[in-house]
């Protein structure tokens, strides 16, 4: 596990294959923060599977701790390019717990990821934000470049059996 730097009380940490305890308390904190436990705890998956996907290169997770507690999280992919040899890092998900809100976390999860971005040469960082999420919203603008876009859901086709 490695240490980013701090925020105040708070130790970041990227998280490996050997942090399955404070992904799964990651997953329960963005559950609260989104205030969507059905699907950050519903289905949760299996200690092997998140052991498996915290030690993938491309899978990206940093935890904000404070006095061992996560208290705020971000998870990102590392997207390889196929039309230039680089890469982008997609921020899919960022919460910090309503108790620690407002103490410069997620700007100091953003730089930590910021930081591993650039030892990893990659082109950009990219993140989505939801109309009315005002708090996201305006620390997106303060950090990066906004680009007014559509996204699309298109549901995969059906399995046969």
């Amino acid at each position: 596990m490695t240490i980013f730097g701090s925020s105040g009380d708070h130790r970041l940490h990227e998280l490996g294959p050997d942090d399955v305890d404070l992904m799964e308390a990651m997953n329960t904190m963005f559950g609260e923060a989104f205030d969507d436990a059905e699907v950050y705890g519903g289905a949760r998956p299996s200690r092997t599977y998140l052991s498996r996907l915290l030690g993938r290169p491309h899978f990206i997770a940093m935890a904000a701790l404070d006095a061992g507690t996560v208290v705020g999280g971000l998870v990102a992919y590392e997207l390889e390019k196929f039309e230039r040899e680089r890469s982008e890092i997609y921020i899919y998900d960022l919460a910090v717990a309503a108790s620690h809100r407002r103490c410069g976390i997620a700007t100091a999860l953003i730089d930590a990821l910021r930081a591993l971005a650039a030892r990893r040469g990659a082109y950009v960082i990219f993140v989505q934000a939801d109309h009315g999420d005002d708090p996201a919203i305006a620390l997106y603008e303060k950090l990066g470049v906004r680009e007014d876009v559509l996204h699309f859901d298109i549901a995969p086709l059906r399995r046969i059996s």
